[in-house]
């Protein structure tokens, strides 16, 4: 990730314009694997999109829990132990996500792209810069 190598006071969140976007190449990959678990483990029989987005919410749970009474200031500059635990829980939430989608036939990265469309229309910069306001 890169973050290890740096100090827990020095760590800061990246711009957005830093934050690397996955592949349609490597979405596919983890797709599969994911796949290729589940049916390892003869666990597709309990994959349905019902049982994985309650799956979904319990680690989305889970990953708040680290962030639960922290300061703003304190969310962003998390100790290296907490920094790995959350860096898991992020990882089960987009599993869980991933493989949703993929059940679903939901293309995550066109979904997201359609998304934020919407929300540039919805949101217009000049309009709402600084705010928080909820539309």
């Amino acid at each position: 990730m890169g973050v290890a190598a740096s100090s827990a006071s020095s760590r800061r969140c990246p711009p957005e314009s830093v934050v690397p976007i996955p592949t349609v190449t490597g979405l596919e990959e983890l797709k599969e694997r994911l796949r290729r678990f589940a049916r390892a483990r003869d666990w597709e029989q309990f994959h349905s999109p019902k049982n994985l987005s309650m799956a979904l919410i319990v680690e989305a749970a889970e990953l708040v829990e680290h962030f639960q009474w922290l300061t703003e200031g304190q969310s962003r500059q998390l100790p290296e132990q907490t920094l790995r635990a959350v860096e898991q829980e992020m990882a089960d939430v987009f599993i869980y996500l991933t493989r949703m989608a993929d059940l679903l036939g939901v293309d995550l990265l066109d979904a997201a792209r359609r998304k934020i469309e919407l929300n540039e229309e919805k949101y217009p910069a000049h309009e709402v810069r600084g705010k928080a306001d909820k539309r």
